[in-house]
């Protein structure tokens, strides 16, 4: 059996699932606005948010969980009631029944600004890594062009503007490949 990282109020982590039989959790366009109003509702209370890539039949986060967050159940509760929330909604709209997601969501602690960097890039390459477009800029549903953007998000921007010294050094940054080797140990098993 896998050993559950318990989410710790301050610490940043990447979040990940798949659907099962690795499936499209997404079928529609409407699926991946529907699935981030209800990430909004449920994990902003309890998250920051830095980076995020909703694919076909997975998804990536890189999330802080917020200091004043409740140390007791609520913090996986809110993610929990966040997927549910969406399977439910995916099973009436499509006729189906079962389970939507693989397994409970899984996380990985993401320990150090290096590592942080470096997941951000690879969040954001994931939909050109898997073959859905050519150039991950392509893909709309990626804070990518969020975070590019001086329009208002939720997102933690200027966060991660700091990080990257800026939106042209952020630019630049994300433009080569992942160096997937180096982030082995905090990407989990999206594929």
């Amino acid at each position: 059996m896998q050993t559950v990282i318990p989410l710790e109020p301050g610490q940043y982590y990447h979040i990940y699932n798949r659907g099962v039989n690795r499936t499209n959790i997404f079928i529609e366009d409407r699926n991946y606005a529907h699935f981030m109003r209800l990430y909004a509702r449920y994990l902003t209370p309890v998250a920051e948010t830095f980076a995020y890539c909703l694919l076909r039949n997975h998804f990536h986060l890189l999330v802080r969980i917020r200091d004043q967050a409740d140390r007791t159940k609520s913090i996986s509760h809110a993610f929990n009631n966040w997927l549910n929330a969406y399977a439910k909604a995916i099973n009436k709209s499509y006729e189906r029944t079962g389970s939507l997601f693989q397994h409970h969501f899984g996380r990985l602690p993401v320990t150090s600004d290096c590592n942080i960097v470096t997941l951000i890039h690879y969040i954001h390459y994931n939909p050109q890594k898997h073959g859905f477009v050519a150039d991950f800029r392509e893909w709309p549903y990626s804070s990518y062009h969020d975070l590019l953007s001086s329009q208002s998000t939720w997102l933690e921007r200027s966060a991660v503007l700091d990080w990257f010294g800026g939106v042209e050094v952020l630019r630049q940054f994300l433009t080569p490949p992942a160096d997937e080797p180096a982030i082995l140990a905090y990407t989990g098993e999206d594929d």
